[in-house]
């Protein structure tokens, strides 16, 4: 009886897991959290130096103003040190209530987080690697119990069953204290966390970056932008409006002078009103020249076998234009507005589009 009643206490208390990052980079704890939804920031010396950071107290009290809850050192060799240390940064302006003191396990530190507990500070047990050190440190009342997953992984350590038997203390006994995984090394390990039900996860920024990744993901988001664009974008709006165009009377030579000065492919041939008369591309001129030779190409465009070329309306959807390459298996479209034409599209701008 008394076991069910402390497990139903537990669930009461820990009904989510808390997500905090793992970092001393203020511009990335900054990014982070801006999220606005991190439960709070772990933080260690180590990082600091890492990070060039010689005004410790500075840089707490600044990342104090950013973070819902800071953890932070609080060293020293006796339980007295430890204590004094933690009443010390406390003086600085900290709010007790949302600065959780991190203390290596040991016995002056299992000493120091019980008066610490007493006097109402929030304290995490970290560097714990074995569950008789978690027992103590539940024992003392620890708010947190930090077991390190990475560090105990790279020793050949099962680390997951730890946390594991760590996280069933807890729940067995009811012990007021948090289970909070760390030294998260990929985003396997948050898995593992979410899997083992541990109340606390504390995670670098590089690796919190990855864990709304997925390539199947990506692939049905672009597949979600591509149709969104074909059924909502029109024609007129993505053709090149300067694509050039050549009158019936002009010469062949004209075509390739405008091609060529344009980079474009292909050409429109329009009639005396404007109207869409064929399209004249470098492949066809290409024919031309093996046909008649090099002369040719002062041959007037009218004087060619043009065929109306396939049309679609600049106000149409970007998917009717696809609807026609796809069925007519051709690479240019003229693009129409009220019968006159104002430009083409040809099927590598619909793939530009989509992508």
């Amino acid at each position: 009886m008394h076991r069910k009643k402390c497990v139903s206490i537990h669930f009461e208390i820990n009904t989510y897991m808390e997500l905090y990052l793992d970092s001393a980079d203020i511009n990335e704890i900054k990014e982070a959290f801006e999220l606005g939804f991190l439960s709070g920031l772990t933080t260690t010396p180590t990082f600091m130096h890492r990070h060039g950071i010689t005004d410790i107290d500075g840089m707490i009290l600044e990342l104090a103003k950013i973070v819902p809850v800071l953890q932070i050192e609080a060293l020293g060799e006796t339980a007295e040190e430890i204590v004094a240390e933690a009443r010390r940064q406390d003086a600085l302006g900290l709010d007790r209530e949302k600065t959780v003191y991190k203390i290596p396990i040991s016995m002056e530190g299992v000493k120091a987080c019980r008066i610490l507990r007493e006097e109402g500070y929030l304290v995490n047990i970290h560097l714990v690697y074995t569950l008789q050190q978690a027992y103590m440190a539940m024992e003392a009342g620890a708010t947190y119990v930090c077991p390190l997953v990475g560090r105990l992984q790279d020793q050949g350590t099962d680390a997951l069953s730890l946390v594991q038997q760590c996280v069933d203390a807890v729940n067995y006994y009811g012990y007021d204290t948090k289970i909070m995984f760390s030294s998260v090394r990929h985003t396997e390990h948050v898995r593992n966390a979410i899997n083992i039900g541990v109340h606390t996860v504390t995670v670098p920024w590089k690796v919190m970056k990855q864990l709304t990744e997925n390539h199947f993901t990506e692939i049905g988001t672009r597949q979600f932008f591509e149709h969104t664009r074909l059924m909502t974008v029109r024609v007129k709006d993505v053709i090149n409006e300067n694509n050039p165009t050549v009158t019936v009377n002009e010469t062949i030579t004209d075509c390739l002078v405008k091609m060529t000065a344009g980079g474009f492919g292909a050409v429109t041939i329009v009639d005396d009103n404007g109207a869409a008369a064929g399209i004249f591309t470098d492949g066809d001129l290409r024919r031309l020249i093996e046909q008649e030779g090099a002369g040719a190409v002062s041959k007037k465009v009218g004087e060619l076998e043009l065929s109306t070329p396939l049309s679609v309306e600049g106000g149409e959807l970007l998917i009717k234009a696809q609807e026609i390459f796809s069925a007519k298996k051709v690479d240019e479209l003229v693009v129409t507005e009220n019968g006159k034409v104002i430009g083409m599209m040809d099927v590598q701008d619909l793939v530009k589009v989509k992508s």
